[in-house]
């Protein structure tokens, strides 16, 4: 059987850095989201302050399988 995906995107911080920040957002969906496949980095920015680097935010999207009871 063909296995469907879906894909949700996020955006996940951190003041360490940039694979800190998709690991975070890649936990927090595990907490919901089922049959996790694969995440792309869509954007990456970061905060300034101080003439500094204060945090990075990368926008990512996960692709998930669907079981065969959920709704496309």
């Amino acid at each position: 059987m063909p296995h469907i995906y879906k894909k949700i995107e996020l955006t996940g911080s951190s003041s360490v850095s940039i694979e800190d920040a998709v690991k975070s957002a890649v936990a927090k969906a595990a907490k919901t989201v089922r049959n996790m496949r694969w995440f792309e980095v869509i954007e990456t920015r970061g905060y300034i302050e101080n003439n500094e680097v204060a945090y990075w935010q990368v926008t990512i999207k996960i692709g998930f399988t669907l079981e065969e009871s959920d709704p496309v």
